[in-house]
């Protein structure tokens, strides 16, 4: 069997976590594959030493929208294919998508959308959920294997969230919200981490004031998921509160693949 390291992260500005030794704490990682959410910047914006890691080829895409939103994926294997969308204009045009197939599973980089600004934007996330759900559902009727990975934005239970009652009607935990998240787990998909962890107290993004962080007051809005036929695969799951750098911190997976 191969052992294979993926590693997650909404970095919350990828030249801004440059400057907080993103590079050093990459290099010390060096997972086989990196993927990140809210870049927010296009490639052509990004300085030579990110578009170009020694040992990985890279991905970007991002939206029309400059600043906002966008994805990376660093992988020490160039993948079969990478495609940046669903084929849906309404939501591949926010740079939100990157989908890597690798022949033994198909990869999704995902940043999915935040419902908190207007009804409009709840409305969008909840959209883009459908969408993403049928694209995958229709892969794992083709007898594909999937990955998912991202900022699903998006504490399932009062588990993933410090504090579930005074979130409740806050978009992120709406109960619209998490009866998505059960239903996409009810298609037969499977929350890695816990598989592992079925402890509360495990969260992956903290509000940036008010000490949140310190005090562990956060949210598990991160994941990595996998087919239910894919289960076995999976060695470990976690999350690495310890990761600076942004208000989110990285999650990972690892998987055991046979040779």
């Amino acid at each position: 069997m191969s052992k294979l390291r993926l590693l997650s992260w909404n970095v919350n500005g990828l030249r801004s976590v440059l400057k907080k030794g993103f590079l050093e704490w990459f290099a010390e990682e060096s997972p086989d594959i990196l993927c990140l959410q809210e870049t927010k910047a296009a490639e052509d914006q990004l300085p030579w030493e990110l578009r170009y890691v020694e040992g990985y080829h890279a991905y970007f895409t991002s939206g029309e929208r400059k600043g906002y939103s966008g994805v990376a994926l660093y992988s020490r294997w160039e993948p079969k294919s990478v495609v940046t969308g669903f084929g849906d204009p309404r939501f591949d045009n926010e740079g939100r998508i990157i989908i890597a197939d690798y022949e033994a599973f198909v990869l999704l980089d995902i940043y999915f959308p935040n419902g908190r600004s207007s009804e409009e934007r709840l409305e969008y996330k909840m959209a883009f959920y459908d969408v993403f759900l049928n694209y995958i559902d229709e892969l794992t009727k083709q007898g594909r294997h999937v990955v998912i990975c991202g900022d699903v934005n998006t504490a399932h239970t009062e588990m993933d969230i410090a504090r579930p009652k005074d979130n409740a009607k806050f978009s992120g935990f709406l109960p619209m919200e998490r009866a998505w998240m059960d239903t996409f787990f009810g298609h037969g998909y499977v929350d890695t981490f816990r598989m592992f962890n079925q402890e509360p107290g495990n969260y992956s993004f903290w509000a940036a004031f008010g000490g949140a962080r310190q005090r562990n007051v956060g949210w598990r809005l991160d994941y990595f998921v996998v087919d239910e036929a894919f289960r076995d695969n999976v060695a470990s799951a976690y999350i690495l509160p310890e990761v600076m750098g942004s208000d989110h911190c990285p999650v990972g997976l690892d998987l055991a693949l046979p040779d």
